[in-house]
């Protein structure tokens, strides 16, 4: 879900989303440092703009180092010394298996919708609708709305500095979002609680409302201080 469009195609619906994997990075280094003891100057491997700037913005002196290809390909580079460090989603590398060097898993925002899957249909199809409906996860399926909502506002994409996390917790839905320039020199952020009773018939678009309200109010914040991608 990370990587679908914030704007869903006209005919289109998310029919279901399975249990989230963990949506939080883990911060890797050859030598098994933590993000805190990297050197002056070191070279932090990545392509997502979001960590980028996350990094940027507590150690303003790394060197941002583009990193692409799979995972497997991405630890590769890191033992030729081709970085000093590099930042991968947990849910990949829970998903593939895979046995990784000590790592610190940073308690950063995720992007939006990270670690979970969706399932989307015609909106009309309800055949298929039907068939898919046991594997969707409730709590999932509405935390992601709340990110989708906050994405859809903004007219992000992950190609953008955007980050926000939604979780249901006895009954209630915690969301915590923000936007940062590329540098990472400015930040804003905001979070929100919805408790069930406000949820009315349709909990989904609630959500998706929470988060549509949360872009707003940063908007107003940081008025034309915010970064247009």
């Amino acid at each position: 879900m990370k990587d679908m469009p914030a704007a869903e195609p006209k005919g289109l619906t998310i029919a279901a989303v399975l249990p989230r994997e963990d949506p939080y990075d883990i911060f890797v280094a050859m030598n098994g440092a933590e993000f805190d003891s990297l050197k002056d100057g070191a070279r932090l491997g990545t392509s997502s703009v979001r960590r980028a700037a996350q990094a940027l913005r507590l150690r303003p002196d790394l060197k941002i180092i583009a990193l692409r290809g799979n995972v497997e390909t991405r630890l590769l580079k890191l033992s030729r010394d081709e970085a000093d460090a590099i930042i991968l989603a947990r849910a990949g590398i829970s998903r593939l298996k895979l046995s990784l060097p000590d790592g610190e898993v940073l308690d950063w925002l995720p992007a939006l919708c990270q670690g979970a899957i969706g399932i989307e249909l015609r909106a009309a199809d309800s055949r298929t609708r039907a068939l898919v409906e046991p594997i969707d996860d409730d709590a999932t399926h509405l935390a992601i709305a709340c990110e989708r909502g906050f994405l859809v506002a903004l007219d992000g994409s992950c190609r953008t500095p955007i980050a926000g996390l939604a979780t249901l917790r006895a009954g209630t839905l915690h969301f915590r979002g923000e936007v940062l320039t590329l540098d990472g020199a400015q930040s804003w952020s905001v979070s929100r609680e919805i408790a069930s009773g406000a949820w009315a018939a349709d909990a989904r678009r609630a959500a998706f409302a929470a988060g549509e309200d949360a872009a707003t109010e940063i908007r107003a914040r940081a008025g034309a201080e915010l970064p247009r991608f």
